[in-house]
């Protein structure tokens, strides 16, 4: 398996910093770390992020 990243991943692994730091800004900005709402957002991110670095990454079948 070849390790190049293309626009996909480079997407993906944007959408998956974002979620990150979303919820620390505004974690620290409001203070709350125990927010659901914060959570529904950065779970959508990161788990967005993730899975579509993951399949970026896997070898094509064409």
């Amino acid at each position: 398996m070849k390790g190049k990243i293309n626009a996909k991943t480079a997407f993906s692994l944007l959408v998956l910093l974002a979620g990150i730091i979303f919820y620390v800004a505004w974690s620290a900005k409001f203070n709350a770390w125990t927010d659901i709402g914060v959570y529904t957002v950065t779970i959508i991110l990161v788990g967005f992020g993730a899975i579509g670095s993951i399949l970026s990454l896997l070898p094509s079948e064409e």
